[in-house]
């Protein structure tokens, strides 16, 4: 697509005049939920009937977050498409039905690069390259890229007001409203309502001054929602109503609450859907909002409580695992259970001492040598004790490296990335990998299709024999040791269809024992719990329920 003009009227020409966009910016502080704020919006007017889709612009350099730690960024979310995205767009996709791509997360480095690209290769005829009007048209250019299509679409700026980094974008969402017309647009800000228990009393001077920096680089919000420890009353909310010039319905509660599926409830309750449509000047029904409402009621008052133990060496971050630890919340929904989640570090993890407790386990993905033989020794705690097991990617690695130590006969088996003169490489590099270089986006990413032996526990929980998941790994089981292991009681229960990759593993002679390559993760919702989440906490309440 060409580059939008220097009067913006690329923007105008590629939208729809129906598309409504709804801007969400935060201020003050990070880690006030902007994400959750965007995808309980869209759950919200998805409920109305509304077509709707997200994008997440981050201003960080990077061009994903695809090499980023995870103690710095948390999860990195993969899309059916291949893309590693921020973690927002798993909330986008747990809250809705709107599937998320490469076009729904765009960082400044991916602006930059593709502008710097354009000079270089002389498209701009020898201009000077400026961040106004080049990097903001190529910010507003996919807005509109990613609206095509939709009734409305919610475009998250990641970062705080204020920030030097988010200025670029800021400014192309000001000029983005010019160009569509005030109608078609709505600002939503995200800041904190303090409560001083010193003082006993709220402090709204953080909003006032967290709208005041938005107003000037020109923005002035529709609506703000105050993150807060409890409800504002009327007389808080015509205060910052009076001075921040938004009307006082406009100023809703974004309040703490024991699950993030209640927030959708939350805002209904505030009328932050209603309020939306008004700026929009869209007509609506009213939402059906009884599955969120199913979902709360069920996890407020749960049947049974089950305790799964993850052991991972990302614990000291648990957005490392934001994905997971909702898809076993999800598991639980169908027996009527509450799950919670013990986290161990796997660097720390010496003998099974810590896991005698343990109802389930879980070991998650990761990267690298860090804790891998704590992992290991998780994953023999749960064979030897017939304690439920799920594997995730890197924990199907580490699942296979101890079987076949400890019951194949391979002592020493590792994966290549661990090890490279292991003796019995189980887990090695595909062929031409070894020669790669750049680490960004090379790894196997995105969805693949996967056939299931019939009979076997995964098919089972799936209820079909072919699927398909979503990948994020550079290491592959090596069949050459894949007669030996099914010699000594493994089923390869999972295989690509040419039948060169394994997929899923599991031990038929224990209560639950499945380890999957792929991140089954991405694709759980609460509505629609993930099949081998949801078999796995089964498996837990039933070995619970035999041992009372």
């Amino acid at each position: 697509m060409d580059s939008l003009g220097r009067d913006g009227l690329g923007v105008r020409q590629m939208r729809t005049r129906q598309t409504k966009y709804i801007f969400v910016t935060g201020g003050v502080m990070s880690s006030l939920g902007k994400g959750l704020a965007s995808a309980s919006i869209g759950a919200l007017l998805e409920a109305r009937g509304l077509n709707v889709t997200f994008l997440k612009l981050d201003p960080y350099l990077n061009v994903d977050p695809g090499t980023m730690n995870p103690f710095q960024h948390g999860e990195v979310y993969v899309t059916e498409d291949g893309a590693e995205t921020d973690l927002d767009l798993g909330h986008y996709e747990r809250f809705t039905t709107s599937d998320m791509g490469k076009v729904n997360n765009v960082t400044a480095g991916r602006i930059y690069d593709t502008v710097l690209s354009k000079e270089r290769h002389g498209d701009y005829l020898g201009g000077t390259v400026q961040v106004v009007p080049h990097i903001t048209d190529a910010i507003q250019e996919r807005i509109a890229v990613a609206a095509e299509g939709v009734d409305v679409i919610l475009v998250e700026i990641g970062g705080t007001v204020g920030d030097i980094e988010s200025l670029p974008f800021l400014e192309a969402i000001r000029q983005f409203r010019a160009s569509v017309g005030r109608q078609h647009t709505c600002f939503v800000h995200v800041a904190p309502v303090l409560y001083l228990s010193a003082a006993g009393e709220l402090k709204t001077k953080p909003v006032q001054h967290s709208v005041k920096e938005l107003q000037s680089v020109g923005l002035a919000p529709d609506i703000i929602l105050c993150r807060t420890d409890r409800f504002l009353d009327k007389a808080i909310k015509a205060k910052i109503g009076l001075f921040c010039n938004v009307d006082d319905d406009a100023v809703i509660t974004a309040k703490d609450v024991d699950t993030i599926y209640e927030v959708p409830l939350v805002f209904h309750q505030e009328g932050l859907d209603e309020k939306v449509s008004q700026v929009l000047n869209m007509w609506t029904g009213r939402p059906d909002l009884r599955k969120w409402e199913e979902v709360v009621q069920t996890l407020r008052e749960p049947k049974l409580e089950l305790t799964i133990t993850m052991v991972g060496k990302y614990v000291d971050l648990t957005e490392s695992y934001k994905s997971l630890n909702e898809a076993l919340v999800h598991g639980g929904i169908p027996t009527g259970a509450r799950v919670k989640i013990e986290y161990v570090d796997s660097e720390k993890l010496e003998d099974g001492t810590a896991l005698r407790d343990s109802q389930g386990i879980l070991v998650p993905h990761g990267f690298g040598s860090r804790g891998t033989e704590g992992k290991i020794r998780a994953v023999q705690f749960a064979r030897e004790n017939d304690i439920p097991f799920l594997g995730i990617c890197f924990g199907m690695q580490m699942a296979v490296c101890e079987f076949a130590r400890n019951v194949a006969g391979c002592e020493g088996a590792n994966s290549t990335e661990i090890d490279v003169n292991t003796p019995h490489p189980v887990i090695s590099l595909l062929p031409g990998q070894e020669s790669i270089e750049d680490k960004g986006a090379t790894m196997r990413l995105g969805s693949y299709p996967c056939t299931l032996v019939p009979g076997s526990r995964a098919a089972l929980a799936y209820g079909c024999t072919e699927i398909a998941e979503r990948h994020r790994h550079r290491y592959e089981f090596n069949n050459e040791y894949l007669e030996r292991l099914e010699a000594a009681g493994m089923v390869f229960s999972g295989r690509s269809p040419d039948g060169k990759l394994v997929e899923i593993v599991e031990l038929p002679d224990h209560p639950f024992f499945v380890a999957s390559q792929f991140h089954p993760e991405f694709k759980s919702k609460p509505f629609a719990p993930h099949p081998l989440f949801q078999a796995f906490i089964e498996a837990v309440a039933k070995r619970q329920a035999a041992k009372s």
